[in-house]
């Protein structure tokens, strides 16, 4: 199987915290994963067979570039997680934080997430 991956894309235009983005991230990882287990059993497997990568980019284009890069991802049938804070530390209730993609096939993801910087 070829090489499997997660990518989390991280909203740089909210200001949070490094403990704030680190558990953001850790939502958007395990909820992703969690459907990635569900509808692509294969995929999941070979991930954590391969040690789970992981990678964080950021964007600063804000809610709408994370909506629209989840719809990109799910064009290709690459498990989502639209993660969106619950506003009981820095945030709003409700704020949409990051997004995770995977695990699934590094080179799909990377037609999404391909252009954007590391976190």
């Amino acid at each position: 199987m070829s090489e499997i991956k997660q990518v989390i894309v991280v909203r740089s235009d909210l200001g949070m915290g490094k403990g704030k983005i680190a558990a953001q991230v850790a939502h958007a990882a395990l909820d992703a994963a969690d459907t990635a287990r569900r509808k692509h059993p294969t995929w999941y497997d070979s991930w954590r067979e391969q040690g789970q990568a992981k990678v964080v980019v950021k964007t600063d284009g804000g809610e709408e570039a994370l909506e629209e890069l989840q719809k990109q991802a799910r064009s290709l049938g690459l498990p989502v997680s639209l993660i969106q804070d619950r506003g009981l530390t820095q945030l709003e209730p409700g704020t949409t934080t990051c997004l995770g993609i995977g695990p699934g096939p590094s080179g799909e993801i990377d037609k999404v997430t391909g252009k954007l910087k590391l976190l």
